[in-house]
């Protein structure tokens, strides 16, 4: 009997070890490809996920910090992607974020303001080392308990942005993760819920319109306190009496041409338009909308929409040119 449970006792912790090996190891992984860029001490990334066992890292927000986490490098073109789960509860007032970004931009305006004002918010973002600022963005608006998230994407190309759209989701992020991701060739951008097209971008450079199309951009995640702006305006504020606010990311997935080169070594980026034209993300099935696509935009323009810039007459006097392009349902030009 004492030898069963011996024997019992090894075998638990040997479990034990492993699992903790195997953490480790898919910690060490996500980490050739990240790093923390603000708040470490809210961010935890100590445990695996019980199904694919790859890292789960938590984004903390409390009412000293937010916190984030940025790849090492930029990424042109390809389809990249993460599951997410939101904050629970009464999340009013924070901000999840997962964008892509100008990294000078960044640091100088956005990183800086945000920590500086201490906002809260959880998301993917990626930038470029370029001076005129490029982005896309998913932020995912808190609220009061059993009021519905916001998702608000945003498109900036060659220094233009101003391209908001806020959407209802048709499922509570914060039960379960989901994906969340983009795809973007030479023709055009989507973003991405789990299988489901929310938003299209296309290159419509002949209207005038810059386009995405040759600075490769970083990802960055992050959650921060938005309390002033994202909650109905600023009307409900953080209930700092529930934090620490904490978001889930798992499973990076990335098709995608990393670059690794600076200043003028143009090498990298020749490479990745090689790697364009020759791949699926960049062929001519991919640079165009599916009949499903098409459908799905359809439905979240006529159900999920709660704002559009495209609509918004008291910010723009004619209607923004690339808007009768990006929605099966053109508007009026």
């Amino acid at each position: 009997m004492k030898k069963m449970k011996i024997a019992t006792v090894m075998l638990v912790f040997l479990s034990t070890a492993v699992t903790l090996f195997v953490s480790e190891v898919q910690a060490s992984k996500f980490w050739d490809d990240f790093y923390v860029n603000f708040g470490d001490w809210n961010v935890d990334y100590r445990t695996a996920d019980a199904d694919s066992g790859n890292i789960v890292v938590n984004l903390g927000l409390d009412n000293t910090s937010g916190s984030g986490f940025r790849s090492k490098y930029p990424f042109l073109y390809g389809h990249i992607g993460m599951k997410l789960k939101l904050v629970g509860g009464n999340s009013a007032g924070t901000v999840t974020s997962y964008y892509f970004c100008e990294i000078l931009i960044v640091f100088s305006i956005r990183s800086i303001t945000r920590l500086i004002t201490t906002l809260s918010g959880a998301g993917l973002q990626l930038a470029s080392v370029f001076e005129k600022w490029c982005e896309l963005d998913f932020e995912f608006l808190g609220n009061v308990s059993g009021e519905p998230y916001i998702l608000q994407t945003n498109v900036f190309a060659e220094g233009k942005g101003d391209r908001e759209q806020r959407i209802y989701l048709w499922f509570d992020p914060t039960e379960d993760y989901h994906y969340y991701g983009i795809l973007w060739n030479q023709n055009l951008i989507l973003f991405m819920v789990d299988d489901v097209v929310i938003r299209v971008f296309h290159n419509s450079k002949d209207l005038g319109i810059p386009y995405l199309e040759y600075q490769p951009m970083y990802v960055y995640s992050s959650i921060w306190n938005g309390e002033q702006w994202a909650t109905r305006g600023g009307a409900d504020k953080t209930d700092w009496s529930l934090q620490p606010f904490i978001a889930s990311y798992k499973d990076f997935d990335v098709d995608s041409c990393a670059v690794h080169s600076e200043g003028n070594d143009k090498d990298d980026s020749h490479r990745c338009y090689n790697k364009l034209y020759s791949s699926w993300y960049g062929g001519a099935d991919a640079g165009k909308l599916t009949n499903k696509q098409i459908d799905d935009l359809k439905r979240i323009q006529y159900n999920y929409v709660i704002y559009d810039y495209c609509t918004d007459a008291e910010r723009f006097d004619e209607t923004p040119k690339e808007c009768s392009r990006n929605w099966p349902q053109s508007y009026p030009a």
